[in-house]
């Protein structure tokens, strides 16, 4: 409608106007009538709610109403014999069809409308562009030719030499079809039919959804599947293949008789999902061909079963489900143990978890993971991690201010060392916390409080309710130096069975204790500060902690749930009470001392260092052996940071020895980022702890490197390694070929086992992958193990 009709010259030979003489050439003024006018005598194929066999009137806007399709062609009913209003709204594929061109032309001889020059009509969403557009009202035959353009809602285009269409553009006969779907998607082929504006049947046919080569747009495209005839439905969002080949490079590599994946525009659709073919000790040759099953638009499952040389069939699922308050989600499988080191019979796992909204501050939710062991993981290929944990739970949020949970939880450990008597069983634990927010002095209160109830088959039970309250008040006086005042207060009440079992082994059998502990300090820094002009600033800062109050002793008497595990760091230096938990609470009087040193860059780099140690009053054995705080001088700990640039980052941790400066802990990682090219490496040192599983030294060295070969092509490798053992942990590679049609992935990692006793540490596994992905068709997939 917004191009106006141009002069279309002297009318030829034997056509005539609508008033049965010669056709006359319209003047620029008369378009809309000529418009209106072509309107009409299109409007015979379009079919109308109305039984009337006569064309409803032209709209004053060139709309074009639809007749029934047993309407017989209108006569010259002038415009006004209808009025407009008589005619419903009409939607979808009864809607009516505008168009406009350059030239519009009526032979009434032959009964044959001819619209030339830019012709666009459109219905709804659905348009149609060509140079040429006729429609003969004898047959109801619409005819596009030249440029053919057909655009669909849903953003899919059809181009085409030459179309014949009837049924409201929806049926038809096409020459010459090229598609441009979603994702990318082009399909080419020799000819195709229309039916319902749904289904397109097509003869040699051609789909990538790659790009031609810029510099050779007549090579063939770097994948595309060749078929003898394909179906495109868009109602199911589907397309079909028969005698299908896929081409790599213009050169057949794959024949199949049927072939079908999902539209590229649906995001979703059932059916299956390519397979994963690969090899292994266990399995032997093996073949996984998962099923995607689109329940309804809020839940899926996927089924994947597996067939193998060695075991009786095996299936996996993965089921998903989102609700208007929350989501489910649930992998698990069963299969044959048999086979396995130490297995037998059938096996199985489940991780899941959902999680619900109740109102606007409460929440619930779950997570359920178990398997019948490690082995059993490994040796279908599932994750496999060191414990599972399982827990059911309610948790409510006040803004910022305010947090509740409730909560139960049940353990797993999947290593055969463990002792399934000792793993505990938590039901229920409860937690709640408060942050009052900035009194008038400008401190901060927070309380928080917790209990729970703790069982095992072979071990300690503890049951336990504890609170906190935390005081923080700062100040900065007239000469910079910041003054921070904090209080602690700690409250505590345990009911304890088996004391002298797992993992307290503590002297006594039964124990019924309140304690309470009192934690105030006054904490002083001096950040001094001055100008480096173009290279940034410097900073040094001087810092000191008084910290005191009641002794509380070694406490080797109290059941202890959650400090076992303890590492003396500059992260903890300043904390009222180290122990990570509250079953272990420091007393006594100390003091902690650091020094910071930083310079920073005006490119937003820095170096930073900062040294520290604690000293404290009482000799008392408060802290275990090689805790680093077992004495009343602490060991050293500190840390550096050396990042000049955004290239280059080394960061350091340290805890040295008191006396001699012996290595205690050593923590390093370092990144750099040459371009495409990334750079890792880290090296680790621990002391023996009596918390861990081993009590041996552990001193690693690990590296990775990631690189942007060229523009499609990436890869890397991971590699760790004991020096204390001198052997391999673990390594790996891989290789990534991507472009806008294709993933080729190659990967093999390999983690080395230590025999399985106390001092393990690394699961077993080696892994080599090959998948490709042919993007908007689906992966092919090879797993070696």
């Amino acid at each position: 409608m917004d191009r106006a009709m141009r002069d279309a010259g002297e009318p030829p030979a034997g056509k005539t106007d609508r008033r049965g003489g010669p056709r006359r050439s319209l003047p620029p003024a008369g378009w809309r009538a000529a418009l209106l006018g072509s309107a009409v005598l299109l409007s015979a194929s379009l079919p109308l709610h109305q039984a009337e066999s006569q064309p409803a009137a032209p709209q004053p806007t060139g709309a074009v109403p639809a007749a029934p399709p047993q309407a017989t062609a209108p006569q010259a009913t002038p415009p006004q014999a209808t009025p407009p209003q008589a005619t419903p709204p009409q939607t979808g594929n009864n809607a009516p069809v505008t168009f406009t061109a350059e030239e519009v032309e009526y032979d009434q001889a032959r009964d044959l409308v001819t619209a030339r020059g830019a012709v666009e009509a459109w219905q709804n969403e659905r348009i149609l562009r060509a140079d040429r557009f006729t429609f003969d009202r004898n047959t109801g035959i619409a005819t596009a030719e030249g440029n053919v353009q057909l655009l669909e809602a849903d953003g899919q285009v059809l181009f085409a030499d030459r179309a014949e269409l009837t049924g409201n553009m929806r049926d038809g006969v096409v020459e010459g079809l090229k598609a441009r779907l979603a994702q990318n998607g082009r399909m080419v082929a020799s000819g195709a039919r229309r039916t319902d504006g749904t289904i397109l049947d097509m003869s040699r046919v051609l789909y990538t959804s790659c790009d031609l080569c810029a510099e050779n747009p007549e090579a063939p495209p770097l994948w595309q599947l060749r078929a003898r005839l394909a179906t495109h439905d868009q109602e199911a969002k589907r397309l079909r293949y028969r005698d299908a080949s896929l081409m790599l490079g213009g050169v057949p590599v794959l024949y199949t008789p049927y072939l079908s994946h999902p539209d590229p525009s649906v995001p979703r659709q059932s059916g299956f999902l390519t397979p994963t073919f690969g090899s292994s000790s266990f399995l032997g040759g093996f073949l996984t061909t998962p099923y995607y099953w689109a329940i309804d638009p809020s839940q899926d499952l996927t089924l994947s079963p597996t067939f193998s040389t060695k075991q009786d069939p095996a299936l996996g699922f993965d089921y998903r489900r989102r609700f208007n308050s929350g989501e489910i989600q649930a992998t698990g499988s069963v299969g044959q143990r048999d086979g396995a080191p130490g297995e037998e019979g059938w096996g199985g796992h489940i991780y899941s978890r959902g999680q619900f909204s109740i109102d606007e501050n409460w929440r619930t939710g779950f997570n359920l993971n178990r398997a019948s062991s490690e082995n059993y993981l490994r040796a279908w290929r599932y994750p496999a991690p060191r414990q599972l944990s399982s827990d059911a739970y309610a948790e409510g949020f006040w803004g910022t201010e305010a947090y509740a949970r409730v909560d139960s939880r049940a353990y797993q450990g999947l290593s055969e060392v463990d002792d399934t008597g000792q793993i505990p069983l938590v039901l229920p634990n409860l937690f709640a916390d408060y942050w009052v927010g900035r009194d008038r002095l400008g401190g901060y209160l927070s309380a928080d409080i917790g209990a729970f109830a703790l069982f095992r088959d072979e071990g300690t039970d503890t049951r336990r309710i504890a609170s906190r309250l935390r005081y923080d008040l700062p100040r900065i006086d007239r000469f910079g130096q910041v003054w921070t005042f904090r209080a602690q207060a700690d409250g505590l009440a345990r009911w304890v069975d088996d004391l002298d079992l797992a993992p307290n082994f503590a002297s006594r059998n039964t124990a019924t204790d309140a304690t309470g502990n009192v934690r105030v300090a006054l904490d002083w820094r001096l950040p001094m500060s001055r100008s480096a002009g173009a290279y940034g600033t410097q900073l040094i800062e001087p810092r000191v902690q008084l910290v005191t109050g009641p002794a509380t002793g070694r406490q080797t008497l109290v059941a202890n749930e959650d400090s076992l595990d303890f590492e003396f760091t500059d992260a903890n230096l300043f904390e009222l009470n180290r122990f990570p938990g509250r079953d272990r609470q420091e007393g006594g009087s100390r003091v902690d001392a650091a020094f910071r040193g930083a310079w920073f860059f005006p490119n937003g780099g820095q170096v930073e260092a900062l040294v520290g140690r604690s000293f404290r009053a009482s000799e008392e054995a408060v802290f275990d052996v090689n805790s680093g705080l077992r004495d009343q001088a602490s060991d050293w700990v500190g840390r550096v940071r050396f990042s000049p640039v955004s290239w280059l980052d080394l960061t350091a941790r340290a805890r040295l020895d008191k006396e001699n400066l012996d290595s205690r802990l050593v923590e390093t990682r370092a990144q750099l980022s040459l371009g495409r090219v990334t750079l890792g490496a880290g090296y680790l040192y621990t002391d023996p702890s009596t918390a861990l599983i081993s009590t041996r030294e552990r001193r690693e060295v690990s590296g990775s490197a990631q690189a942007q070969i060229t523009r499609f092509w990436r890869g890397g490798g991971f590699g760790r390694y004991d020096l204390e053992l001198d052997r391999a942990v673990s390594a790996g590679v891989n290789l990534t070929y991507e472009d806008e049609c294709l993933i080729f992935d190659t990967r093999f990692a390999k983690t080395y086992a230590e025999p399985s006793n106390r001092a393990s540490y690394y699961p077993s596994d080696t892994v080599l992958l090959f998948r490709v992905s042919f993007k908007t068709v689906g992966d092919f997939g090879f797993r070696a193990i």
